[in-house]
Formats: structure tokens, C-alpha cells, sequence
């Protein structure tokens, strides 16, 4: 048994042709927040403070779809949710917020200053402020690049009535986004220390061009994010399909009921009950395990344990260690 930490900046459809510019930045945040959850472990930190930590750090990189690089609803405007939960079941979440600068932290406040699990919209925006957290102006979050991946997401969705066809039968054009970078991701990250104890949290703006008012599966637990006494998950990539299979959950599930270990555990759940397409993880175990099984064409994603294993990675064959 060893400490350890996964860490993932979200899954979708990333081409091997992802220019450098939006490559390496990337890159390099995901080795930077793992270096900053190493470290933290290293000093005994809680996985709870941990996870909390490494999540905060990467709201605050506009590379990644939460926090400060928040993508868009279909109205141009911002709404995060957050998840943050520990090995003994504690949990917190959040959604709808439009002017906190880490909903992850106001996640944990909900877990540890109410009788609540989950605050949402008004209300946890009501709380944020009560607690004292960082809030800024909503169209803080609003960035010019994130203006036109809207933009780009519209024009992508499009459905066109076809008129020479009976009534409500559409065509929709499927045109991929200009620069192929994937936005369906969150951030996230799962540790467990030396001692066994676990924690998972989870971040995003959710899907670009979603409707106002929608929720993903970051903040539903169970879905994308879930902890207990064997193991800490994190998912990312299409809400929907991760809500339908509860894959943060069934991965806790398959090592509960069917003693599996958890990297057979999360690969069923990604090859077996999830989409292809749609769906990649982050995982640790108890014992120290670590895993992170995708099945959509690239995950950002990093990794590290106590016997010196550390891999930075965005497609399968594209590992850094």
C-alpha cells in the first residue's frame, strides 16, 4: 500500500493532429498540477485537501474547461458545477454558478457547512456569498476564444428541415469543429494516501452550447464522481452517457460485489458499459492502484504513486513517464 494520485483535464474526440499550441499547454499543466499533488501527499497532506488542491489549481488554467476556461451555453453564458467527495462517503456538490472563481472549494463548504449535498443556481450562488468565497463578475468567465467555440458549436448543430420529407424528419449536419479540440471535458483528480484514505473531485462548464439550466454528470454522485472505502473515480467526456451508466459508481460497484480489482473493475465499465466514444476516467484504489481507461480518442490525463511511477499521457500510445 502507497499513496497515489490521477489526475485528468477531460476526453473527447482530440485528433492526433492537435496543433502544438494547444497541445503543450495543456501538457504542461497537467505535469505541473500533478507535481503539486505529489508534493502535497508527500507531506501528509489528506487526500481530501489533496484532490481539493490539484482541482483548484486547474479551474485556474483557462486551457481547461472549468473554472476560468468555462465553456458556453447556448446563451453565452457561464454555468459550473463541481463535485468533491471522500472515502467515508462525505460529499458536496454544486451547479449553476455563474461569478465563483472555484466551485470546487464551494463544493466542499456545502459538504462540511450544510445538511446538504448538492446547492444549485441561486441558491449556492446565495451561499457562496454567505461563506465568503472568491466571486468575480460573470463576464470574467466570458473569453474570446470560448466566444467562438460557441459560435463554432452552433454552427456544428444545425438541423435543417427537409421539405420534400414528412413532418419531423430533420437532417442535421455533422460538421467537426474547426480546430478539432475537443470541449467536452472536465477536470478531476483521485488520490488515496498511505494509510488508505481516498478522495475524488470533479469541475467543469459543462457541455459547450448546452441549454441554460442543464446539468452533467460531475455533480451527480455516482455519475462523475464517487469515492468510498475501495477505491476514488473521477469521469469526463459526454454527461449524458456517463449518467445513464453511472460509471463513476459501478466502478466502486464491480470491486464491492464482484471483488475485481480496480483496473479490471474500470476497464469493464468503459469497454463494456459506456458508449464507445464517450467516456474516460480516472481511478485509485485503496491499495494504492491506479488507473485511467478511456473510450473516446484522447483523455489529458497524468498520473504518479509512491513507488515512483509517473505518467503524463493524452492518446493511448502517447506516454510520457
Amino acid at each position: 500500500m502507497g499513496w497515489a494520485i490521477a489526475l485528468h483535464g477531460g476526453a473527447g474526440d482530440i485528433p492526433l493532429s492537435l496543433p502544438p499550441e494547444r497541445r503543450q499547454p495543456r501538457e504542461a499543466a497537467l505535469r505541473h498540477c500533478l507535481q503539486i499533488g505529489v508534493e502535497a501527499l508527500k507531506a501528509n497532506k489528506p487526500p481530501l485537501d489533496v484532490v481539493e488542491l490539484v482541482v483548484r489549481e486547474l479551474e485556474n488554467i483557462p486551457v481547461f474547461n472549468a473554472g476560468k476556461g468555462s465553456v458556453l451555453t447556448s446563451s453565452g453564458t457561464v454555468e459550473m458545477e463541481a463535485c468533491i467527495m471522500d472515502g467515508t462517503k462525505r460529499c458536496g456538490a454544486v451547479s449553476g454558478l455563474t461569478t465563483v472563481v472555484n466551485p470546487i472549494s464551494l463544493a466542499r463548504l456545502v459538504m462540511e457547512n450544510t445538511p446538504h449535498i448538492y446547492l444549485a443556481f441561486d441558491g449556492a450562488e446565495a451561499f457562496a456569498r454567505e461563506q465568503g468565497v472568491e466571486c468575480v463578475d460573470a463576464n470574467s468567465f466570458i473569453t474570446a476564444e470560448n466566444v467562438e467555440r460557441l459560435k463554432q458549436a452552433k454552427e456544428a448543430n444545425r438541423v435543417q428541415i427537409d421539405y420534400t420529407q414528412p413532418i419531423k424528419k430533420y437532417v442535421k449536419e455533422e460538421t467537426p469543429e474547426a480546430d478539432g479540440d475537443s470541449q467536452l471535458g472536465t477536470v478531476g483528480c483521485v488520490a488515496v494516501d498511505d494509510l488508505g484514505n481516498l478522495a475524488s473531485a470533479t469541475s467543469t462548464g459543462g457541455l459547450v452550447n448546452k441549454m441554460v439550466g442543464r446539468i452533467g454528470d460531475t455533480p451527480i454522485i455516482g455519475a462523475g464522481t464517487y469515492a468510498n472505502n475501495l477505491c476514488a473515480v473521477s469521469a469526463t467526456g459526454k454527461g449524458e452517457a456517463i449518467i445513464r451508466s453511472t460509471a463513476a459508481r459501478d466502478v466502486a460497484a464491480f470491486m464491492e460485489y464482484k471483488g475485481v480489482s480496480l483496473k479490471d473493475a474500470a476497464a469493464f465499465v468503459v469497454e463494456e458499459s459506456t458508449p464507445k466514444g464517450n467516456v474516460g476516467l480516472v481511478a485509485v484504489s485503496a491499495k494504492g492502484d491506479v488507473t485511467m481507461p478511456f473510450n473516446t480518442t484522447g483523455m489529458f490525463r497524468a498520473c504518479a504513486t509512491e513507488d515512483g511511477y509517473w505518467e503524463i499521457g493524452i492518446w493511448p500510445s502517447d506516454v510520457q513517464k
